[in-house]
């Protein structure tokens, strides 16, 4: 019987990247898509990403490799 392995969550990797240093680049939430109705302000906000908290890295270690 195979061993079972735990899989890359597919729709988490598409919006984290894990950098050569082994912090983790993330987007602001909420700024995918209907962006037209938001206020320019929380559209240029959304812009810039952020880094992913230490106690999160931590809970989604497994999901991201």
């Amino acid at each position: 019987m195979a061993k079972k392995t735990q899989r890359t969550h597919k729709g988490t990797a598409k919006v984290c990247n894990v950098r050569p240093g082994g912090t983790v680049k993330i987007g602001h939430p909420g700024t995918r898509h209907n962006t037209g109705k938001k206020n320019a302000a929380s559209n240029r906000t959304g812009r810039s990403a952020s880094l992913l908290s230490k106690a999160d890295y931590n809970r989604l270690k497994d999901v991201i490799k």
